[in-house]
């Protein structure tokens, strides 16, 4: 019993003396890394939005959309208006199967104008349609999906569909959640 209780007490003074930085020296960067500050509100902002541009090119790219090299125009929007930056996409796939199906050449996906609106590309008609939900319709009481719906469609059942391609993009991103924001790591 005196072995055993010798034996914990010397263990006890060593596990003492012992700190991070030495682990840290001994182990290399993997014991270092549970020490390591969290990763700042920018690096956060930065990983969800990558996570976002992934999680809409992989629907896209699903749908064989012709949209899908215009990613980015996407998230520039949804951050320039203040979207959801699943709500653009997600009525271009209930409108157009995200590009797919427009009146030849016009690059309106949205069917904005009823689709006989033209845009020189896609990136014109995502910041067009961003701008027009935020300006006509978010900034004047359309806040949800279901407000927004009642205004841009005829269709009752325009909110839902729209909503359920939004879950699509959702579901994408949550694949992709190999980050946790309270415990960074860098592949």
């Amino acid at each position: 019993m005196k072995r055993i209780t010798a034996f914990l007490v010397i263990t006890l003074l060593f596990l003492s003396l012992t700190n991070s930085a030495q682990a840290a020296s001994v182990a290399g960067e993997s014991a270092a890394l549970a020490f390591t500050a969290r990763a700042n509100k920018a690096e956060i902002e930065a990983i969800r939005d990558f996570k976002k541009k992934l999680a809409i090119e992989a629907v896209l790219e699903r749908y064989d959309s012709p949209m899908a090299e215009d990613v980015d125009s996407f998230l520039i929007t949804c951050k320039k208006y203040s979207l959801n930056c699943y709500l653009l996409p997600s009525i271009a796939g209930l409108e157009s199967t995200f590009g797919r199906f427009i009146y030849p050449g016009s690059y309106n996906p949205f069917g904005w104008g009823r689709g006989y609106i033209m845009f020189k590309d896609w990136s014109e008609s995502i910041d067009t349609v961003g701008s027009g939900l935020r300006t006509n319709y978010i900034d004047s009481g359309a806040v949800s999906v279901e407000d927004i719906g009642t205004i841009y469609s005829e269709s009752n059942t325009w909110a839902t569909r729209v909503r359920w391609f939004m879950a699509q993009f959702e579901k994408e991103e949550q694949k992709l959640s190999l980050y946790d924001e309270d415990f960074p790591v860098q592949l």
